[in-house]
């Protein structure tokens, strides 16, 4: 299985970037998808998830309403939209596949339950 993202770079606050994470070696559309970051000195945190069917989506409430998380399902690829960008959202942004997960846990993923890992793109956002 191989997740790898791309979009990831140098921009100003306030301006957008466009993650994306395309999948290979799993039956992708089996798969609730996952965006993750790490910031320097920090732990990684959750930053959005997307069901299987792409109709149910949770953001964590630092990224509310300036990202958005969508997939689709024929290119095995899950997209992060990046606006309003802030100097406290740089950090190394992974993508993540769990096939399985209770209701409450979709609702904020833990990097523990998660079952495979991208090597994530790096975000810098300059102030």
């Amino acid at each position: 299985v191989q997740l790898v993202e791309s979009g990831g770079g140098l921009v100003q606050a306030g301006g957008s970037l466009r993650l994306s994470c395309t999948a290979s070696g799993l039956v992708f559309n089996w798969y609730v998808m996952g965006w993750f970051r790490q910031a320097p000195g920090k732990e990684r945190e959750f930053v959005t998830s997307i069901n299987q069917r792409g109709d149910s989506t949770y953001y964590a409430e630092s990224v509310e309403g300036r990202f958005t998380i969508s997939r689709d399902n024929a290119r095995n690829t899950v997209y992060l939209q990046m606006n309003s960008l802030k100097s406290e959202d740089t950090a190394v942004y992974y993508c993540a596949a769990v096939r399985r997960i209770t209701p409450s846990q979709a609702m904020a993923l833990t990097p523990g339950i998660m079952d495979y890992w991208g090597k994530g793109t790096l975000v810098t956002v300059s102030s």
